[in-house]
This record gives C-alpha cells, sequence and structure tokens, in this order.
C-alpha cells in the first residue's frame, strides 16, 4: 500500500480529532474520538505500530462505552474502567516492543481514568499535558505524520477550547 494513502488514513483522523474538541458535549466528543480512534487504528495496523493499532481498538471500546455513560448505570461503576485499563495492561504486554510500547500505555489509561471523572475540564487537561504528548513521541518513533499533526493540533484545539468555554465553563457536561 502506498505511503501517501497510509498517511492519508491518518490525516482524515486529524480532521474528526479536531472538531472533536469544540464540541462542549462528551458524548458528542466520545463520538468523534471513537471515528478518529478507528481511523488511527487502521493507519497504525498499516505501519505495523501494533501497540498503538492495539491500544487504539480499546479506546474504540472505551470510547463507546463512554457515550452511554449517562444511559448504562454499569459504565458508571469503578470497575468499568479498572477493567478497560486491565485491556490496555494486556494490550502492553502482548505487542511489547520496548519503551516506545509505554508510550501508548500511558496515553490510553490516563485519558481512561480522565473519561471516568466525567468532568470535560479534567478530560482536556490530561489529554494537555500526559495523553497527547505520550501519542505525540509514539507518532514521531513509528512515523506517523498525521499524528504528529493530529497531536499537535489536538494540544492547541484543547487550548482554544479553554478560551472559548472557560475554566469555569468546563466544569460539567452540557450534555
Amino acid at each position: 500500500m502506498p505511503d501517501w494513502f497510509i498517511q492519508g488514513i491518518g490525516f482524515v483522523a486529524v480532521a474528526v480529532f479536531i472538531l472533536s474538541y469544540q464540541i462542549r458535549s462528551n458524548r458528542r466528543l466520545f463520538l468523534l474520538q471513537l471515528i478518529g480512534s478507528a481511523l488511527f487504528c487502521l493507519q497504525f495496523c498499516l505501519l505495523d505500530a501494533k501497540s498503538g493499532c492495539l491500544s487504539l481498538a480499546v479506546n474504540i471500546l472505551r470510547n463507546a462505552l463512554m457515550m452511554k455513560y449517562k444511559d448504562w448505570a454499569w459504565v458508571r461503576q469503578k470497575w468499568c474502567p479498572a477493567v478497560i485499563i486491565l485491556l490496555f495492561t494486556a494490550v502492553l504486554l502482548a505487542t511489547w516492543n520496548g519503551p516506545v510500547s509505554l508510550l501508548a500505555f500511558t496515553a490510553s489509561v490516563s485519558s481512561t481514568a480522565a473519561y471516568w471523572s466525567d468532568s470535560p475540564r479534567r478530560i482536556r487537561m490530561v489529554n494537555l499535558v500526559c495523553a497527547s504528548p505520550c501519542w505525540l513521541i509514539y507518532d514521531v518513533i513509528v512515523c506517523s505524520l498525521a499524528g504528529i499533526v493530529s497531536e499537535s493540533i489536538t494540544i492547541l484545539s484543547i487550548l482554544i477550547s479553554f478560551i472559548r468555554f472557560g475554566w469555569k465553563g468546563l466544569e460539567r457536561d452540557s450534555a
């Protein structure tokens, strides 16, 4: 498969992620991130970046569950994110390729913990200071040009969301 096609898949995902942080509703944010994750999962598979690919596959499951956070009481239980984190741990062990594998793991686990807080502000802060920087470094290592652009733009987009909605405006989900 040509490299331009593989990189192009990632650039479509970039557009989806940019849009996700400009939406106040957590449910819609999770839907768009699910779609973006699926596209990056495909790209990482084609780049033979197994840790990132499988971590994103678990992220897709996680984001699907987060879309039902308010509807399904069992999703709000403390054991639910623990199960997701165990899945990330299994991915880490199954795809271990040295310290680079820890980047996808750390990004995924930190964002999972934030997502279960149901706090738009906390979700954005964890992505700003931990998840996005980890993914950015991972993208550099596996040569995902779109991933590099995506995480750089995501960081900028999160900062813009704080300006648009204000610190207090992101205390609660607007549904």
